[in-house]
């Protein structure tokens, strides 16, 4: 009984196996089929874009316009609907033809219902707005009727018209890799992921595309997008079992992600990730305002490994500190020289600081400011010059002149003084209508009265001295609440940014 048993077990082993062979099998002839059918299908894409391009560019508008539809019955890419459009807007402009006007909106309005998230959504429906009012004026214009003798003089196109200008066919880039659901970077990992294949749409200028997948090889291509012509980039990916994986994020999004050498910099922000090769390996992420996170891996081949940073600190702001004559200036913040020489960008942990700002014949400016996290607060300081003490200088030499006054006054006093004692003790008295008493005390009480003037004159020279003479050095402060950094998306890079003022 215990034998038969055994013989089912394996009897159904062997069924099972053959099983699976066979859907392996019937898999993987069913994916070479539709795999050729797909390259197929864009090599004719290409073909009929390549044609619709040139019979574009010689005016033959029909015939494009039927060369980009063929395009995209064999790839429904939007950017084709566009170039539909684009051909029949031309057509209409070119002969002020209402109906191709009007075909021109209704391929507009395909290519936004394709892809409703387009950069140039904004201008597309501009364009269709001017369209369709020309077409209301076009019907409304009167026609001269047969046999009038004379033919209908063509109708000018509206300020509007012209205004949109002639229009440029789309190019189109067109990014595919084996396996797919592969991360795309352009130029650098560092701006994070910008999507993931396959992937269809518009690019100007050379561009470093980097492809990336758990498990694969890294494969890097340069391309040159022209935006009137379809360029394919075909990744085939090949396998890295030798490789380890790592995930690193952080509790502050976007920090900086450093990799056994800090010196090459950044290799990306968190959270990232990518291929490693095995054995130990540092990481340091970091983020303005808050402490380094450090930690040592041992990366293992076919394995994954997490790495969630725990950053402490607070939150940061920043502070910059602008205006006429700063570059001869120096910013100091809490006491601390900032910058040597201005404009002065710095970031600053979240709460009070005292910003003083220097500069070599000007009054110094000194605030207290209060800096708030993903804020940026621009100070646009004007230095007001320091005024000239020439008057406190008056002041000291008329005060210096008066006490030499006085002591020469009271000088005199005193001669008329020891004068008028050797005169009383000597015989025979002086007389006491003498005149010497008279110009004693009148020197006496001269000399007094020049002391106290010297001492007045002193004050005044010292007030002078410290007193704030002029208008003071001021400032004026805008605070933004700015989040704004480098963003490339499926369909188009520049910067994201919002502000609250």
């Amino acid at each position: 009984m215990i034998f038969a048993l055994g013989e089912r077990l394996m009897k159904s082993r062997v069924v099972f196996v053959v099983w699976a062979g066979i859907c392996a099998a019937i898999l993987m002839i069913g994916h070479a089929p539709a795999h050729a059918q797909n390259a197929d299908a864009l090599k004719k894409a290409q073909s009929a874009f390549d044609s619709a391009q040139v019979l574009y560019l010689q005016g033959k508008y029909d015939e494009a316009a039927q060369g980009f539809q063929d395009a995209y019955a064999a790839r429904p890419f939007p950017q084709f609907l566009y170039n539909v459009g684009a051909a029949f807007h031309m057509k209409g402009k070119l002969a002020s033809d209402g109906a191709s006007y009007g075909k021109a909106v209704e391929y507009y309005k395909k290519y936004l219902a394709e892809d409703p998230q387009a950069s140039d959504k904004a201008k597309v429906e501009k364009a269709i707005g001017v369209l369709e009012a020309e077409i209301k004026r076009l019907k409304d214009t009167p026609q001269v009727g047969p046999g009038s003798g004379s033919a209908a003089p063509p109708v000018a196109p509206s300020a509007e018209v012209q205004q949109l200008g002639d229009v440029k066919v789309r190019g189109l880039v067109i990014i595919e890799s084996d396996p797919a659901n592969s991360t795309i970077y352009i130029d650098d990992k560092r701006k994070g992921s910008f999507a993931t294949t396959p992937w269809s749409g518009s690019l100007e200028g050379e561009h470093k595309i980097i492809i990336e997948k758990r498990g694969y090889k890294i494969v890097e291509k340069t391309i040159s997008a022209d935006p009137s012509k379809l360029l394919l980039l075909t990744a085939v990916m090949a396998q890295e079992d030798y490789l380890g994986w790592v995930e690193i994020s952080s509790n502050v999004p976007g920090a900086e992600i450093f990799i056994d050498d800090k010196a090459i910099g950044a290799v990306g922000k968190t959270p990232l990730s990518q291929n490693i090769k095995p054995g130990k390996h540092t990481f340091w992420i970091s983020t303005e305002g808050y402490d380094e996170y450090k930690e040592e891996v041992d990366v293992i081949a076919g394995e994954t490994h997490a790495i969630k940073a725990t950053l402490k600190g607070a939150p940061v702001g920043k502070i910059n500190v602008v205006g006429p004559g700063i570059e001869d200036s120096t910013v100091y913040i809490d006491g601390q020289v900032a910058c040597e020489r201005g404009p002065c960008l710095k970031a600053l942990q979240q709460g009070d600081h005292v910003v003083k700002v220097t500069r070599g014949g000007f009054k110094s400016y000194t605030r207290r400011i209060t800096i708030q996290a993903k804020t940026q607060m621009q100070v646009t300081v004007t230095l007001a010059p320091t005024p000239s003490r020439s008057d406190a200088v008056v002041a000291y030499v008329l005060a210096a002149g008066f006490t030499g006054g006085g002591i020469f006054l009271g000088l005199q006093a005193n001669k008329y003084r020891d004068q008028l004692k050797d005169g009383i003790n000597g015989n025979p008295p002086v007389n006491s209508n003498d005149s010497r008493f008279t110009k004693g005390k009148i020197f006496a009480i001269a000399a007094d009265a020049t002391f106290v003037v010297a001492g007045i004159t002193a004050l005044t020279a010292v007030y002078y001295t410290f007193r704030e003479k002029g208008r003071p050095s001021g400032a004026l402060i805008d605070v933004r609440a700015l989040a704004l950094q480098p963003q490339i998306g499926p369909e188009y890079a520049g910067l994201s940014m919002e502000a609250h003022w």
